[in-house]
């Protein structure tokens, strides 16, 4: 945890034997997992002080080469892009008026305070949900509740049933939900939910700023 924002090394400071725990589980695991260990905590190198949206989304992509630590990105080079983020491009669109870029890059919303985090931090190669309770939904729980504890302007953006999960540590923090938007679910009631115009307003109500949603 040395190199993570200080904001959230102290937030996580009670989960260290959990993480300590999820580093050997990891080391002993039989097969590849992703995404490379340097990116398992990137999304808590963003500033704690600087998150205004926690945007939750399932654990990384299963694909080699696709999950980065930030939950629906990945590096500016991968094509074809994963389809759940194809599909997230295509609401952004049309809620907002924003042209999706062609590359899956998504640094631009954590510089505008987006946290881009996954219920859990690992999965084994093409094996999607393979870490699901292993540990981390208690790391990610811890920093949903600082969070919370912290205050606003704050809106979660919860897609999918396991992220739903964080619901009830939220306390009075907004919530914007929606079905996951991968390929199975999306046409199911993501499509025109306007999710990101919704957080933009909800952001305004506590007295904040939207998001600025250009990629």
């Amino acid at each position: 945890m040395d190199d993570l924002d200080p904001g959230w090394a102290r937030a996580l400071a009670g989960v260290r034997p959990q993480l300590r725990a999820l580093s050997q589980r990891l080391a002993a695991e039989e097969g590849p997992w992703l995404p490379a260990p340097q990116h398992v905590l990137r999304a808590f190198r963003q500033p704690f002080e600087d998150v205004r949206v926690l945007l939750v989304g399932q654990d990384p992509y299963p694909t080699p080469g696709h999950p980065i630590g930030l939950s629906f990105a990945v590096e500016p080079h991968v094509r074809p892009l994963p389809r759940s983020l194809v599909n997230v491009y295509r609401e952004l669109r049309e809620d907002t008026g924003v042209q999706p870029p062609a590359h899956g890059d998504l640094s631009a919303w954590t510089a505008s305070g987006v946290l881009l985090l996954n219920r859990v931090l690992t999965v084994r190669s093409g094996a999607s949900g393979s870490h699901r309770r292993i540990g981390w939904e208690a790391v990610t729980d811890a920093a949903v509740r600082a969070l919370a504890a912290h205050g606003g302007p704050l809106v979660a953006l919860l897609w999918g049933r396991d992220a739903q999960t964080v619901r009830p540590l939220l306390g009075s923090v907004p919530v914007v939900e929606g079905v996951h938007p991968s390929p199975l679910s999306a046409s199911r009631g993501f499509f025109g939910s306007r999710p990101f115009s919704a957080v933009d307003r909800l952001l305004r109500e506590q007295g904040g700023d939207g998001i600025d949603w250009r990629l």
